[in-house]
């Protein structure tokens, strides 16, 4: 895949000093395409019946791992000239998936578990391996489920990448109970193969809790959109048949969640933030962001597909369930930090096994900045207090890094260790937080220019 303009080639590297907002900040933007969608359509498009299209998808470091993830496998993907504002457009043509070769996820969650399932589809090995920061992302439930499916998993005991699958061309499929109380990208990497078993998938979770579920909805969606029937006789339970899933030309909607610290500056400033292309009805967590902003005190509106939200003058505290929408935690504890009074965020203790410890490094970044933050069995607790400059480390985070730029523009000195942990799923961020601060007035920010 030839990279374009807005690789991680031209995103910026580095130390980076977060700029703070003298003024409340106005501005209209548009932000790239959903990488949890570019993912998920990338999969089902390398086993559909026929070539397909996917319009404005995401180009950033996950998307990219996926494309070349399912290129090792032996999946043709080519760019082609859209119209979107971001990059081109992926054409993608499905091939039988090869073996001897070795896949590398980066720190991408999503490659790891939805590549997982298919590499059992090669008619021989395929080795999955990781950035050294990702090895220790939790693995052990798909090599369970696969082992149970018939496929062969050496993880060399250790329950973790990397790992070689040893395919035979086929997964017969059928019952498998799984615990993904860890992720549920273990149940959408699963749910996304299960068309091309021999007799679909019958997927039971028997954990305490599941995580994130709009990621399965958006899963579920993703299949019913492309012809496949699942069912869901209880909680916790589906059944999918089998059967190639219909090639499609597609769009991908904008990435909801990274708009998040983007509306959340208007609360921090006081400002207003209106975001193009917000879809009517999504299954992406951020789709919960109008409903959760205003609870701390945010006003939203839509109008002629743009959302927009306007600084109240105060951001409430109080008490945040966040289990249907961990990845926005980051920035939620960012605006707790300056909340009326303290905020207690829970359902969220599943962030510990994503690209960090995400509570332990927030819980590190704010008090180096003088915050109080205290650690809970599933979440924290964040005291408002005084802040001071210092640095913020992104522990090769994006979503960490995308917090410090949040806390700084009411922060003086923040230093951010690594803006470029940021091209994990948004490349263009520092250029459109910083268009963002210079708008004098509702303008366009983001669009077509280099």
């Amino acid at each position: 895949m030839s990279d374009h303009r807005y690789s991680r080639h031209d995103a910026p590297t580095g130390r980076y000093v977060a700029p703070s907002a003298d003024n409340p900040l106005t501005a209209t933007l548009t932000i790239p395409g959903s990488k949890s969608l570019t993912n998920r359509e990338l999969v089902l498009a390398s086993i559909a019946d026929g070539p397909g299209r996917l319009v404005a998808p995401l180009h950033s470091d996950d998307s990219r791992r996926m494309v070349e993830a399912l290129q090792a496998l032996g999946t043709g993907i080519a760019e082609v000239e859209g119209e979107g504002e971001f990059g081109p457009d992926l054409v993608v043509t499905p091939a039988p998936f090869r073996a001897g070769v070795t896949v590398d996820c980066g720190q991408a969650g999503t490659v790891m578990r939805f590549v997982a399932p298919l590499a059992g589809l090669a008619e021989g090995d395929v080795m999955l391996t990781a950035h050294e920061s990702a090895l220790h992302r939790p693995m052990g439930a798909m090599i369970h489920a696969l082992r149970d499916l018939g496929v062969d998993v050496d993880d060399e005991g250790s329950w973790s990448l990397p790992f070689t699958i040893r395919g035979h061309g086929r997964i017969r499929g059928g019952r498998v109970e799984i615990d993904a109380s860890e992720s549920s990208q273990f149940v959408s990497g699963l749910l996304l193969a299960a068309p091309r078993f021999d007799v679909g998938l019958h997927l039971v979770h028997t954990g305490d809790r599941l995580p994130s579920m709009p990621h399965i909805d958006m899963t579920v969606e993703a299949l019913h959109r492309r012809g496949i029937r699942v069912e869901r006789p209880a909680t916790g339970e589906w059944l999918v048949e089998a059967g190639a899933p219909r090639a499609k030309e597609l769009p991908i909607e904008p990435d909801l969640s990274n708009a998040a610290p983007f509306l959340a500056a208007a609360l921090v400033t006081g400002g207003e933030i209106t975001v193009h292309g917000w879809p009517p009805h999504s299954t992406q967590p951020g789709g919960l962001l109008p409903e959760l902003l205003t609870l701390l005190g945010a006003h939203t509106s839509r109008q002629a597909g743009a959302l927009t939200v306007r600084g109240g003058g105060r951001i409430r505290g109080g008490s945040l369930d966040l289990s249907a929408a961990g990845e926005l935690a980051p920035t939620f504890v960012g605006l707790a930090a300056f909340a009326d009074e303290p905020t207690t965020i829970h359902g969220i203790g599943h962030i510990r096994g994503h690209e960090t410890d995400r509570i332990a490094a927030l819980i590190a970044n704010l008090r180096a900045l003088g915050g109080e933050i205290e650690e809970l069995p599933d979440g924290v607790r964040i005291t408002p207090t005084a802040l001071h400059g210092g640095d913020w480390a992104s522990f090769h985070d994006h979503r960490m890094a995308t917090t410090g730029a949040l806390i700084g523009l009411a922060v003086e000195g923040v230093v951010i260790d690594d803006i470029g942990t940021t091209a994990k799923t948004l490349p263009e961020f520092a250029r459109l937080w910083e268009q963002m601060l210079a708008a004098d007035e509702p303008v366009p920010v983001g669009g077509a220019s280099a």
